[in-house]
Parts: structure tokens; C-alpha cells; sequence
């Protein structure tokens, strides 16, 4: 009989911002708590078969980033990196957790390395998949998005943009590129997170995100710095065909880390749609080296 602790509830809580955050969660309290932070155009449904391999070992709680999933927003809320990093605080606070470890993949990469930065005696470790932290890190993908960096981008340079990054076949691309095996992904993942990308006035909240990536950059030598000084163990375990941080990104933690375990796997962004029992145990394995 499955424990009730380890079925995932979803619930929706109200924060401090005013944002209405939903979020996913499974486990008993009383064991580590493990924040999954998620990625562009996905939301915690990207972790749904995750959670519920471990669940029975340590606590999930996994948020809908705002601009993502079901989370709501106030009118006035703007989706910036730092906002959101302060939303997930905020979150955090309102459940009084106190330590955790984080799982980061890409947009949860720069939103979790933020949180580390204020709040860096309570990250017990890192699961860093596919979630930058290096210049050297950034794929071919950029491409698309590098016009939107060149001062104040004109609608035009919005249009083609938006053509580019926000579409059905962009999003099913992310999911594709680079799966050794295409028939073991699920079309319900990138058709969900599509029919949440197609809703009113998310246009402008995704492209301004991508505009403020950049953003991120400067806090690189920050985030790298955290690394060095915090000793915080680190498991970077990436998709190594992805096309949008490709592995010189993962082997450059080893550059800032001591700990930093660095490990490759055969699948491409999304590598949790293809790879989940592999990427699982070493989650599993690596916490146990820590005590965790």
C-alpha cells in the first residue's frame, strides 16, 4: 500500500508579493526537503514522475515559477530573474523551510543560484541538470535570442523572436532535439506547456524574461564564487546533446567546486522525459554520499 505521504498533492498558496503560487508536493516533513525548480516553457508538471520516485525518501516541494504553469500573478508583478527568486524565497517562508537541497534546470538555474546568494548556509546541496552557471554553457539556441539583447528591441525584433522561441514547434523541438529515442517522450508534456504559453498577454511576460536573461550573466562570477567558498556539493548531470547548454557548461563547475560530481548522460534538455530512472538513482546516490 503506497503511504499517503508519498502521493503528490497540489495546492496553491498565497505569498507575501501577492503572487498565488501552485505548487506540487509529496513526503514526509521529517525527512530533507528537495526544491525542484523548473525550466522554460515547462512548470512542475516537468517533475511530475520525479517526485514520485522519491518521494518515499525525502521531502518534494515543487513550485510553478511565475509566468509558468497555474501559477497567478498580481496586475503589477514583474517577471524579472531577481523577482522571481524572491517569489520562491517568499515561498519558502510561507512554509517555514529552513534547509533544503535544489534542483536546477534551465530558467531554475539562475532563479535557485540567486536564492543561494541570499541564503547560503541553507542549501544542504545541488542538482544542477542542464541549469547554467558559465558563459561557456550557452548552445547554438542563444542565437534566437542574442537580437533581444541589443538595446531596446523593436516589435519587429519581438515578432521574430516570439516566432522563433514561443511556438508549438520550438517547444516540441526542446523536447526532441537530442533524445536518442523520440517514442519514450510524452506529447502531453509539451502540448500542456504550449496550450499554458498561449494564454493572453503571455507573450510579452516570456519575452521579457528572455530579455532579462541576460541579466543573469553578471552574477556569474557571484554564483561561481558561492561555489568555492560554500563547499555546497554539487551534481551536475546533463543531457549532453542538448543544444541549449551543452556539456562545457557542466564540466566548468568542476573549475569553482571540489565536490562537483560531474556526470553525461545520453539525452537531450528535457532529459528527464527520456533519462528518469538514470538521473533518479544518481540523485539517490549522491545524496547518500552527503548524508542527505
Amino acid at each position: 500500500m503506497t503511504s499517503i505521504q508519498n502521493v503528490t498533492t497540489t495546492k496553491f498558496i498565497t505569498v507575501s508579493n501577492g503572487v498565488k503560487l501552485f505548487y506540487r508536493e509529496a513526503g514526509s516533513r521529517n525527512n530533507p526537503t528537495f526544491l525542484l525548480l523548473h525550466g522554460f516553457p515547462s512548470s512542475s508538471n516537468q517533475f511530475r514522475r520525479l517526485i514520485t520516485l522519491l518521494a518515499p525518501r525525502y521531502h518534494l516541494l515543487a513550485p510553478d515559477l511565475p509566468g509558468f504553469g497555474f501559477t497567478e500573478t498580481p496586475a503589477n508583478y514583474v517577471h524579472n530573474f531577481a523577482n522571481l527568486a524572491d517569489t520562491v524565497d517568499a515561498f519558502l517562508e510561507s512554509l517555514e523551510i529552513k534547509k533544503f537541497a535544489i534542483y536546477i534546470f534551465d530558467y531554475g538555474g539562475p532563479t535557485g543560484l540567486r536564492l543561494a546568494l541570499k541564503r547560503p548556509n541553507d542549501i544542504l546541496a545541488i542538482v544542477s541538470q542542464n541549469g547554467n552557471a558559465y558563459e561557456e554553457g550557452f548552445g547554438g539556441f542563444w542565437s534566437f535570442v542574442h537580437p533581444l539583447w541589443k538595446g531596446t528591441p523593436s516589435q519587429a525584433v519581438r515578432d521574430e523572436a516570439a516566432g522563433n522561441l514561443l511556438t508549438i514547434a520550438a517547444t516540441r523541438f526542446q523536447y526532441e532535439t537530442g533524445t536518442p529515442n523520440i517514442e519514450v517522450l510524452d506529447p502531453a508534456a509539451w502540448t500542456l506547456d504550449q496550450a499554458l504559453l498561449d494564454r493572453p498577454g503571455q507573450k510579452d511576460i516570456q519575452l521579457g524574461l528572455f530579455i532579462d536573461y541576460q541579466n543573469n550573466i553578471p552574477l556569474y562570477p557571484e554564483f561561481q564564487r558561492y561555489f568555492r567558498e560554500s563547499g555546497v556539493p554539487i551534481l551536475a548531470i546533463w543531457g549532453k546533446n542538448d543544444v541549449i547548454f551543452i556539456p562545457p557548461g557542466a564540466e566548468a563547475f568542476k573549475r569553482d567546486s571540489k565536490t562537483a560530481q560531474v556526470k553525461l548522460i545520453d539525452a537531450g534538455h528535457f532529459a528527464l522525459e527520456s533519462s528518469l530512472e538514470e538521473i533518479a538513482g544518481e540523485i539517490v546516490a549522491f545524496f547518500a554520499k552527503y548524508r542527505i
